[in-house]
């Protein structure tokens, strides 16, 4: 139901580790990845920053938080060093703003007010407003500004210059960033310097007097973790598995090391899950099921899960099942998470959304319907439950119930409501509905316009403007320059 499910995760990052200067972004209503409610078949965050690092609870040493020996070298051999710069001479553009001086005109662009990379101070702080105001490409516009202090700017690429744990955070958060919106081509471009972050220079141990001996890396995991995912996303999933099982490996013989100290042990061990979450994601890209169930059994195995994270655990390994078509098993995984509840306890919200998936499965969209229903009861903000029940009615023939529902939850919750998916889900259903559904499709964008400040999908494809972005071409090229109007007929028509 929903399709977000196809692609890979990004789990954790912006809840950074070490503690940085993003620690201050508010993390009310912060979810564990054990409890998250909205497992669609992959480990997925369910909002990009309310996500703190799994071992954050875990106090301890910076030694054991940096531990991560650097490479061996040769005397007399010059070391290998990270020479990473900024790709991009210009500005990422605001595509919303794009759109509606092209569709909309002047008047309705005065309606958008959102941050801009000049609104802000140019430091930290300015970093931090933007991120938590969901100005994403804003963001990504300063960090480039700020790297440029530290001489890893525009043209900078394969120069020389010293590396600090705050250069490196400004690049993991660029990096995540691009990820996050989709810019997957200039993302590949600006992390391969990077590597998997196993050079010299980006350990304390290289700037032995700056440090006063300090030892580890300055880079964060998170960042490691990221650069090994990348190659997911870039259409090279054994690349980012054989990274990934690397990283793995790693972790558990960091683990390992610690086994007499409690808490370090413990800290790494979450880490090394977080590791095996990514390389779920993968297999399932991959279509490796047999290394998605022998990964699910290890983390079932663990001695220190409680009995909520093992039933989320079976939830989400029915729901893995539900995705590669296998119902029979899905029902079975359900069953074990049910039987890891209290006899007499009333279905919960993840019973009732697993019995509304299943029930879509199986072609009953009516009793699908009604387990959702049940589970917005529950949650009445959410999204994806809000989603899943307007598809089923759809596949019911209730068109015109599906579209008033949607139009029900955007004007009830536009912040939230206008994602990605029910943009692309109700833009569709508008076609369906008629083919003039362009006026339609307008609305949305003055309703994007005024309550979204950045989209990780491009507005061509969330509300299918590119007809009209054509239309618009041929009216320009068939008017001479003095006849165009923003009223002209072309505009109007279907």
């Amino acid at each position: 139901m929903d399709n977000s499910a196809t692609s890979p995760s990004l789990s954790h990052y912006f809840a950074n580790d070490p503690p940085s200067f993003f620690d201050e972004i508010p993390k009310s209503g912060a979810t564990d990845p054990l409890t998250h409610n909205n497992f669609n078949g992959s480990f997925q965050a369910p909002d990009y920053f309310e996500n703190p690092e799994l071992e954050e609870d875990i106090r301890v040493s910076e030694d054991v938080r940096n531990f991560w020996l650097p490479p061996h070298t040769e005397p007399g051999i010059p070391p290998l060093l990270t020479l990473p710069g900024v790709l991009s001479p210009n500005d990422l553009s605001d595509p919303i703003r794009d759109a509606v001086a092209l569709h909309l005109g002047e008047p309705e662009l005065s309606q958008r007010h959102v941050l801009t990379v000049g609104d802000v101070t140019q430091d930290e702080r300015g970093l931090r407003r933007l991120i938590s105001a969901g100005c994403f490409r804003a963001a990504v516009n300063l960090t480039g500004r700020l790297l440029t202090i530290y001489g890893q700017g525009y043209g900078r690429a394969g120069q020389p210059a010293k590396h600090s744990p705050h250069s490196l955070q400004l690049w993991f958060t660029r990096l995540a960033l691009l990820t996050k919106l989709g810019q997957y081509e200039l993302l590949q471009s600006e992390a391969e310097p990077f590597g998997q972050l196993n050079s010299g220079d980006v350990y304390y141990d290289f700037y032995h007097e700056m440090y006063g001996g300090k030892k580890g890396s300055m880079a964060c995991f998170s960042f490691r973790l990221l650069l090994a995912e990348i190659p997911m996303y870039t259409g090279s999933p054994k690349t980012a598995m054989d990274r990934l099982s690397e990283l793995s490996a790693l972790c558990n013989e960091i683990k390992n090391h610690f086994k007499s100290d409690q808490p370090s042990y413990e800290f790494w061990r979450k880490r090394e899950v977080r590791v095996l979450h990514s390389i779920i994601n993968c297999g399932i890209l991959m279509r490796d099921y047999c290394l998605v169930d022998d990964i699910m059994k290890v983390l079932l195995a663990q001695p220190e899960l409680s009995k909520e994270d093992k039933r989320f655990m079976f939830s989400a390994w029915g729901r893995i099942y539900l995705q590669i078509g296998d119902v029979f098993g899905a029902e079975h995984k359900f069953a074990e998470a049910r039987r890891l509840k209290d006899m007499n306890a009333t279905p919960d919200l993840r019973d009732l959304v697993d019995k509304g998936l299943i029930a879509v499965a199986q072609n009953d969209f009516f009793e699908a319907h009604n387990n959702f229903q049940k589970a917005l009861n529950v949650d009445p903000t959410n999204t994806m439950l809000l989603n899943n029940m307007g598809v089923c009615l759809l596949y019911s023939g209730k068109l015109k119930d599906a579209i008033a529902l949607f139009e029900k939850a955007i004007n009830m919750n536009p912040q939230k409501s206008l994602n990605e998916n029910l943009l692309i889900n109700l833009s569709t259903l508008y076609e369906l509905e008629s083919s003039n559904s362009r006026n339609k499709k307008l609305n949305l964008l003055r309703l994007v316009n005024r309550f979204k400040p950045d989209l990780n999908i491009s507005l061509d494809y969330c509300l299918k403007l590119q007809i009209f972005r054509f239309q618009r071409q041929i009216q320009n090229i068939l008017l001479p320059s003095g006849n165009r109007s923003t009223k002209g007929s072309l505009q109007n028509s279907p």
